[in-house]
């Protein structure tokens, strides 16, 4: 597995076990337990994963999470921690590091977030420049459904268009907030934001950003 996504994942097992169980996440209708069991469904079942995006596949995603969700929490932590069976895609690097560093990033974000008391992580220059290489990538896709016109900007001023239309809402900050904010998690993400007074409000409320 690569660096990043490598600790992201130790990371992001480190807080499940921490918090436990019946925690609360960022994801709504989510405990930890449930997230805990999409990660490792979407690693180990892509026979059901796919109903993330295909609706035809929703009912047996469904069915095979909660399956999961059931069996023993240290199980699903461990699950996580050694990482995808021998004969997965995400074993090999360049596929680890181009689905998991984000993937585990923002849900590690998800469990630190929704915790009283929590604190933004220190990152470093070069996750950052990774995360907004990423981010660059996959603006138009998560950005899609956003109800305004949508430029998401680091604060040395290098942008990136997620959604063309107008008013324009411009979102300032670091990548890895810029992420979060661009994945659904506006009320969660650090960033500065400008525009049109209605139009922030229909995106900070919005529910169709992100994948």
């Amino acid at each position: 597995m690569s660096t990043f996504a490598k600790r992201e994942r130790l990371l992001l097992a480190d807080l499940l076990e921490t918090t436990g169980p019946d925690a609360p996440t960022l994801c709504e209708g989510w405990r930890t337990r449930d997230l805990a069991a999409h990660v490792v469904v979407r690693e180990r079942r892509p026979d059901a994963a796919g109903g993330a995006l295909l609706k035809a596949l929703a009912p047996r995603l469904e069915r095979v999470t909660a399956e999961y969700a059931a069996k023993p929490y240290e199980e699903l932590i461990q699950l996580i921690r050694t990482g995808p069976p021998r004969f997965s895609p995400f074993q090999l690097k360049q596929i680890d590091e181009a689905a998991n560093v984000v993937e585990f990033y923002v849900h590690a974000e998800d469990v630190r977030r929704a915790q009283s008391g929590w604190g933004t992580r220190e990152l470093d220059a070069v996750f950052q420049d990774a995360l907004w290489s990423r981010l660059e990538r996959t603006a138009r896709l998560v950005g899609r459904g956003s109800p305004t016109g949508l430029v998401l900007r680091r604060p040395d001023g290098r942008t990136v268009v997620a959604h063309r239309g107008a008013p324009v809402v411009t979102v300032t900050g670091e990548p890895s907030e810029l992420l979060l904010f661009a994945f659904g998690r506006q009320s969660a993400a650090k960033v500065g934001v400008e525009g049109d007074e209605d139009a922030i409000t229909r995106l900070q409320e919005s529910k169709r950003l992100g994948i």
